[in-house]
């Protein structure tokens, strides 16, 4: 745990039913024109063209760029850069997912900033100036990304998955409408659901914990393994939909604020070679890397373990760690979560990249800020555990 820390979140969050209505009257306390940052699907959905009218009825221009088509990378940035530029833009509005999200951010800083958004990782280049103000507008319940001061961006052109994070990536404005979740086919809702409970697990256990971000953690924790079931199962289920929303955003804080660990490290290079979703690579990661750590955050894993018991059941520390690590196999399992054999990454081909991903999970330094720190040759045999890992609950706690 951090001995001091500092508590990071935007200036304003608007959350509810409805809350895509306040859009335009933030964006007009902004600017004058705004640069939306979605995909072809949000188009199609029509939530872009209800964004539009919105800032169309606050007199706020608009144009937009729907060139994210899966994880985020350098070329989307440059694109819609170029964009905002052109059309004279002020600020910038992110609908979609964490893909969407992440560019914008790294928009908002270079637009005002410039250079190339790899300049910015591990802090070599600084955003000394205010990026253009932000709103960002999830449409799923899982990456926490309209709360965070960080964005994953990929380099084309070594495949390494760039982790950026500075105050400047924060966005200024969220509006978290549960609304828009409830067009999310139930693979989305399973993958984004574990990964935002894996926000929460790793805030919690994270070397850089401190009490502001306990609180959000726990809570995101109990939402999460309450609701993630009843969201995928039903998916009209408007308030479990809600309850989801709730337990990613507080997940987005509070791993903003503390940090992520293993999970992340090892997972943004499994989405940078084969392109995996950010989503399904660390849901598919979480299990075995919580029995890899289990024994040096026993009694952090035990308050999770108590999220999944039943009123009547008592168990030691001990147990109720085992139980959490066991429960969640078995959520994976429920919520058809593959593991990377699954997905259909080919076997040679993973093993020919082992070296360079554990490398580059390092690099990140998220794996620093896990309970149990890996060596390079623990990661190596991680990766191969997580190819053909079974969810099937191996044992019980007792």
């Amino acid at each position: 745990m951090e001995s001091y820390a500092a508590l990071r979140m935007p200036q304003t969050i608007n959350y509810g039913r409805g809350a895509f209505e306040k859009v335009g009257e933030e964006a007009a306390g902004k600017g004058k024109k705004a640069l939306i940052i979605s995909d072809k699907i949000m188009d199609q959905l029509g939530y872009v063209q209800e964004g539009k009218n919105h800032l169309s009825q606050a007199d706020v221009n608009s144009v937009v760029y729907l060139g994210v088509e899966s994880e985020p990378t350098d070329v989307y940035v440059e694109e819609a850069v170029s964009l905002c530029e052109k059309e004279n833009c002020d600020v910038v509005i992110s609908i979609g997912g964490g893909s969407c999200i992440d560019t914008a951010k790294a928009v908002a800083v270079l637009a005002t900033n410039g250079g190339y958004i790899g300049d910015y990782m591990g802090g070599n280049k600084k955003a000394s100036i205010d990026p253009f103000p932000h709103i960002a507008v999830p449409t799923t319940a899982g990456t926490g990304s309209e709360a965070t001061d960080a964005t994953i961006i990929t380099n084309t052109t070594t495949d390494v998955k760039m982790m950026i994070k500075q105050p400047a990536f924060m966005p200024d404005i969220a509006i978290v409408d549960p609304l828009f979740t409830m067009s999310s086919p139930q693979n989305v809702t399973a993958a984004t659901g574990v990964d935002a409970l894996s926000h929460a697990v790793e805030a919690y256990i994270s070397r850089k914990s401190h009490p502001m971000t306990d609180v959000l953690a726990l809570s995101a924790m109990k939402l999460i393994v309450t609701n993630i079931e009843k969201a995928y199962e039903n998916g009209d289920d408007l308030e479990a939909r809600e309850a989801m929303c709730l337990g990613s955003l507080q997940a987005g804080m509070a791993f903003s604020n503390s940090s992520v660990c293993l999970v992340h490290g090892m997972s943004r290079p499994i989405g940078a070679l084969f392109h995996v979703p950010h989503g399904y690579s660390n849901a598919m990661l979480l299990p075995a890397v919580l029995e890899f750590s289990k024994e040096d955050a026993v009694e952090r894993l035990a308050d999770l373990g108590a999220i999944f018991m039943k009123d009547d059941e008592e168990y030691t520390t001990a147990e109720s760690a085992e139980l959490a690590v066991e429960s969640v196999k078995k959520l994976c399992l429920n919520l058809n979560i593959p593991n990377l054999s699954g997905w259909g990454i080919e076997q040679q081909k993973f093993e020919s990249v082992i070296s360079k991903m554990a490398s580059d999970a390092l690099a990140s330094g998220s794996p620093g800020n896990n309970p149990r720190v890996p060596e390079q040759m623990e990661i190596e045999e991680l990766y191969r555990t997580c190819y053909n890992y079974s969810f099937s609950a191996a044992s019980t706690a007792r």
